[in-house]
This record gives structure tokens, C-alpha cells and sequence, in this order.
């Protein structure tokens, strides 16, 4: 638990997922999506290809382009290495740079978070996202300009930091600050994308993920995974080449897939009324604690983000860690229930997610229960947000919270 101590066990673990990864760079390869994106970064993100380069928001595409710099046999290396550097930032912000001991220990959960999660973080997007997110929620209250600045980037690369921004403008006293913020980092993306010759494609990923199915590892799908493993209805599991993921079909999931999108729009919504809602309740008790809020406000989004969604894609998971080590970093003893949730979570996913994912998608019962221990977890952690955030609101930080301050995790 020293500064030392944390820097140690940060080479160990993105060391050892280099060292990992280096063996794929070895034979001529990359790993899992990255495969993808070395062929994006090659062929010049090329627009008329499955999957889609496009599928992602255009500043999702600059890690790729700065890993393919090399050309494509070290493109891994530079993968790896960039996301490394980021974690090391965020882990240094969340640290205090070791001056913090709760940071310290924070920053050892997210840590071991990062280390389960590794063949996920290390492999998509998301990964690159995390750290920023961390970054962006870490100024915070302090800093709403340059935290929303900060979100709004994390959110052109991939859409769900948009999920802290929402309980950023809520929480802080000067909200025109967030609204310049996202607003000139947006001005700037379009900006580049003009520049680049490629501005049509500006909205492409809201188009290409509107058309999607229900996702095998979908919370909401859950159902229809059992019916294609029980053999029930005709459901069954099948490969969505456009966009490189497993789906599933069955009584009613069309349907279901069309409902999805809305009423991922009405929790979003509702999420965002009670942040404001326990503001309000918490300004007129004369005890609210922005901060808190901001945190709290974030993993019920977040949590939301990937409860109600009609894609699931394990990677998912990843956006969940930087809020927690910074509750954590925080508030120890009030964060120890969703720390654990989502160790607990991220060991599930793994499992499911590289290690018997084949299995799964073949119809293993075993591995279907794996998955359905995995979402009802994310509910009950979505559940935990939720209740977190109105308390809040009701009574400002529960009194068991202040008495468990000191105790340890």
C-alpha cells in the first residue's frame, strides 16, 4: 500500500499483458477486435467493408490510426502500450500520484479489475475510453470546462461516457461550462472530419447500431438464451458478419429488439430526473454533496447503459471500472458493495468471455447460467446505483456510511 508498491504492481500486470500480446505480434497477428482494426488501419478505414469502420464515432477511429502508424505487424504493440500509458495517467490521478492512501488502495482494486478484465481492455476501444473517463470524472465538480471537455472526446470515440456527462451538467453549479465544453470538443470533431474529407460519416455508428438484433450476452436477452438452449420456440443463435456479433432470434425477440431502443431512452431519462430530483431534495436539506452525487449519478447511467441495452457485448463491463475505483477513492466503506459486485461481475465475464465463449454460443447450459449469474449482477449493481442515488437525495450520505468511513475494504 506505498506509492512504489502500486507502481509495481501497475508494470507487473500491463507487462505481463504485453508480454502476452507479443506472443500474437510474433505470429503475424493481433488479438480478438484489434485483428479488425489493423485491417481498418491498413486499408485506410476503408468504407465499404464488414464490419464497419464506421460503426464507431470518428474519434474512435484515432487510436486506431495512431496504433497502425508502424504499418500492421506491430500494430498490437502500439495498441497495448497506448492503452498502458493511459491506465498509468488514470492510475496516477486516482492515487494522488501516490500521495492518497485511499487513492492507493483505489487504485489497487482497479488494478486487479484491469487484470480480469485485460483480454477485454486490452483488446477494444472501451479499453482506450476507461482511463480517459477516470480522467474526465476525477475534475469533475472541481473542474466542470475541462472534465466535459475531457467526457466529450471519451464520447466521439465511443458512446457511452455520454452516460457521465448527463450527471456532470446535472450535479455542477455553473452548467454552461459543461454545454461549452462538449460543445467546442464537437465543433472540433467536425471540424477534423471536414478537413479529412469524411463529414458524411459523422453519424454513421447511430444509424448501423440502430439496426441491430438482441445480443447473445444482452441482459434483456437472457430469456431467448435459455429458449435456444432449452430448444423452445425455434430460437437460436446466429452471427451478425456486419457487425461481428453473435445474436439471438426467437418468439417475440423482434419485437423485443424494436422496444429496447425506447426504453433504453425512458430509463436514460428517468436516471436523469432523479439526479436532479436528489439535487434539488439535498439543496433544500442543506447537505449536498456534489461529488458524491456526480459518482453516484454515474454508475446508476452507466449501469443503465449496459442493463438496458439491447447489445451486450462483454467489453461493456470495461466502463464500469473508472467509477468505482473513484468511489472508491472516495468513500471506501460506502463503495465496498458495488466493488465487489463488480469483481464479481468482471470474473463471470471472463469466463464466459475469451475462456468458453464458443461453448456458450454452441447452446452450454453451463455457460449459459454462467451468463445469467453475470446479468443478474449487473441488475442488482444497476439496483444498488439507483437506491444509492435517492438516498441521496432523501437523506444525503446514509449515516451507516459516515460511521463506516474508516473501516477497511
Amino acid at each position: 500500500m506505498t506509492p512504489r508498491g502500486l507502481l509495481a504492481g501497475y508494470l507487473v500486470v500491463h507487462l505481463g499483458y504485453l508480454a502476452f500480446m507479443s506472443i500474437f505480434v510474433l505470429q503475424g497477428q493481433a488479438f480478438s477486435d484489434t485483428n479488425i482494426y489493423r485491417d481498418w488501419a491498413v486499408g485506410g478505414f476503408p468504407q465499404n467493408v464488414q464490419p464497419s469502420p464506421w460503426v464507431y464515432p470518428i474519434a474512435g477511429l484515432l487510436p486506431i490510426w495512431i496504433s497502425g502508424l508502424l504499418g500492421g505487424g506491430p500494430f498490437l504493440i502500439l495498441w497495448v502500450v497506448l492503452t498502458s500509458a493511459l491506465n498509468g495517467v488514470a492510475l496516477g490521478v486516482l492515487s494522488g500520484w501516490g500521495k492518497k492512501p485511499e487513492g492507493i488502495r483505489a487504485g489497487w482494486w482497479w488494478l486487479v479489475f484491469i487484470a480480469i478484465m485485460g483480454t477485454l481492455g486490452f483488446a477494444r476501444v472501451d479499453g482506450v475510453t476507461a482511463p480517459i473517463v477516470l480522467l474526465g470524472l476525477s475534475l469533475g465538480v472541481a473542474s466542470p470546462f475541462a472534465a466535459s471537455a475531457i467526457l466529450a472526446f471519451a464520447t466521439w470515440m465511443k458512446v457511452w461516457p455520454a452516460a457521465a456527462l448527463v450527471p456532470l451538467f446535472a450535479v455542477v453549479r455553473d452548467r454552461w461550462k459543461v454545454v461549452v465544453g462538449g460543445a467546442l470538443v464537437t465543433a472540433a470533431v467536425a471540424a477534423v472530419a471536414q478537413a479529412l474529407g469524411v463529414f458524411p460519416h459523422l453519424l454513421d455508428f447511430l444509424t448501423t447500431q440502430g439496426s441491430r438484433g438482441m445480443q447473445l450476452e444482452a441482459t434483456f436477452t437472457t430469456p431467448w438464451l435459455w429458449m435456444s438452449v432449452l430448444g423452445i420456440g425455434g430460437a437460436r443463435m446466429y452471427m451478425n458478419t456486419e457487425i461481428n456479433s453473435m445474436q439471438v432470434d426467437g418468439p417475440g425477440s423482434t419485437i423485443a429488439s424494436a422496444l429496447m431502443q425506447p426504453l433504453f431512452v425512458v430509463i436514460a431519462l428517468a436516471v436523469a430526473i432523479v439526479i436532479f430530483w436528489a439535487l434539488h431534495e439535498g439543496k433544500k436539506r442543506g447537505h449536498e454533496d456534489r461529488a458524491e452525487l456526480l459518482l453516484a449519478g454515474a454508475l446508476t447511467m452507466v449501469s443503465a447503459f449496459i442493463v438496458f441495452n439491447k447489445v451486450g457485448s462483454p467489453q461493456f463491463i470495461v466502463w464500469l471500472g473508472p467509477v468505482v475505483a473513484l468511489g472508491l477513492a472516495q468513500d471506501r466503506a460506502a463503495w465496498r458493495v458495488p466493488a465487489r459486485l463488480l469483481l464479481g461481475i468482471a470474473v463471470a465475464t471472463f469466463v464466459v468471455y475469451p475462456l468458453f465463449y464458443d461453448a456458450l454460443s454452441h447452446n452450454n447450459p453451463t455457460m449459459a447460467f454462467v451468463l445469467t449469474v453475470r446479468n443478474v449482477l449487473l441488475v442488482a449493481l444497476f439496483v444498488w446505483a439507483a437506491i444509492r442515488l435517492v438516498r441521496l437525495g432523501r437523506k444525503g450520505a446514509p449515516a451507516v456510511d459516515q460511521e463506516l468511513r474508516a473501516a477497511r475494504f
